[in-house]
């Protein structure tokens, strides 16, 4: 399994890193200069980086910011799998560039560190390609300290311990953990409280956020981290257009497509959980998944029709996993989908079939809308073309001047 973070220190001066109990409060008190520090994460498109490190040193006197450069300190990752590669190796062990060192608000050092789309070296998750499967890395972090800070009254002060504290993303930490009484994993943003019931969104992830069960790996914890599909639901923008909404992300035990028909009752059982337990308006709860999460948004609407007010399918699966197989979703289930359906893909997947997939199903969902991208591009990074995704994290795909989330937030069961 994931080992906490806080379970990690990391010694200062070149030190060697040792796998332990974090220090208590009191004892990091009594260690002369001794400071912990939070891992800074971001989910960016194509997945959680940690983008900088925060240093508590607001309890050792107010620092002056022009003692601080990026030379005054280094950092150093190293990362390592925490179940059996078969031999792969997806981690890493490197420096960390710093490309500023600031003072934060409450007057803690923050190391900003170098990252990007696709950079390696800053990713908190690995895929094991023997298993299909995301995992959340085990990382140490150990920060040594190259020249004194001063303090605004001119003494000068060196850090002698530097203790790993855990890891921060603000988005997905506002998503909370929960398990259905049949085990199945999520984890569920809710909005302010209102008087009045608010709409649901389901999110179901790809098949590389999955569990892996034979190795004990079932985190709830990737389907927030490898890309922003749910995320974008929780953002300030989307939370406004949906008049605030309850985002529900179940994590399913294998993939989707090993057993939908299994499945689908697993998820309306979280569905009805969520339902019963928070102020949700039945008659707007929406569904959307992408790649093998798209599959199983369809093959949702399928077994409850009457479930949903709006489902986008994104880069999803209908057709026969290999010659000779019958279809995922048979022409005819397709042909009697009363849900409004708005499907994604980007022509240039090469791992699900665009016209075989999503333009068949468009083709036979009555009324259905279809987003059909080229490439998927943002900020100037080509990504493959199989994270149509994207898009839809960011509210992109539109018809006749109306934009998806906008689209689906107008829909009532």
């Amino acid at each position: 399994m994931v080992k906490a973070f806080s379970r990690r220190t990391a010694l200062a001066a070149g030190a060697s890193v040792t796998a332990g109990l974090a220090w208590p409060a009191a004892a990091r008190a009594a260690q002369p200069g001794g400071v912990g520090f939070t891992l800074d994460a971001e989910t960016l498109d194509g997945g959680e980086q940690i983008t900088s490190v925060t240093l508590r040193t607001a309890r050792i006197g107010p620092i002056d910011p022009a003692s601080l450069t990026t030379g005054t300190f280094t950092v150093h990752a190293r990362a390592t799998s925490p179940i059996d590669t078969g031999g792969q190796d997806i981690g890493y062990d490197l420096d960390r560039p710093i490309t500023a060192a600031r003072l934060g608000h409450h007057g803690d050092i923050v190391l900003e560190l170098g990252h990007a789309e696709g950079q390696t070296g800053g990713n908190t998750l690995g895929y094991v390609n023997g298993k299909s499967r995301n995992v959340r890395l085990d990382l140490v972090y150990t920060i040594t300290q190259n020249t004194p800070v001063r303090l605004r009254n001119g003494r000068p002060v060196t850090l002698t311990r530097f203790t790993q504290g855990p890891l921060a993303n603000p988005e997905a930490d506002a998503f909370t953990h929960h398990t259905s009484r049949s085990g199945m994993k999520y984890r569920l943003y809710s909005p302010a409280a209102h008087h009045d019931r608010r709409p649901l969104i389901l999110w179901l992830h790809g098949g590389g956020e999955g569990a892996s069960l034979p190795d004990g790996y079932y985190d709830n914890e990737t389907t927030l981290r490898a890309n922003r599909g749910a995320l974008g639901f929780a953002t300030r923008e989307a939370q406004s257009i949906f008049g605030g909404a309850h985002v529900v992300v179940p994590q399913c035990t294998s993939a989707w497509m090993d057993d939908g028909p299994r499945f689908a009752p697993l998820i309306d059982e979280i569905l009805r959980e969520v339902i019963r337990t928070r102020p949700v308006d039945a008659r707007r709860v929406h569904v959307a998944g992408c790649s093998n999460g798209g599959y199983m948004s369809l093959k949702m609407t399928t077994v409850y029709p009457r479930t949903f007010a709006s489902s986008v399918p994104i880069c999803g699966v209908v057709a026969a996993r290999k010659a000779g197989d019958p279809p995922l979703i048979p022409d005819a289930e397709l042909a009697a989908i009363s849900t409004p359906t708005w499907l994604v893909a980007s022509r240039d997947d090469d791992t699900v079939d665009p016209q075989a997939n999503t333009v068949h199903a468009h083709e036979l969902i009555p009324r259905s809308e279809l987003t059909l991208y080229d490439h998927v591009v943002r900020n100037g990074h080509q990504f493959p073309g199989h994270w149509s995704w994207i898009y839809v994290a960011r509210n992109d795909p539109s018809t006749g001047g109306t934009h998806v989330w906008q689209w689906m937030a107008r829909k009532h069961r």
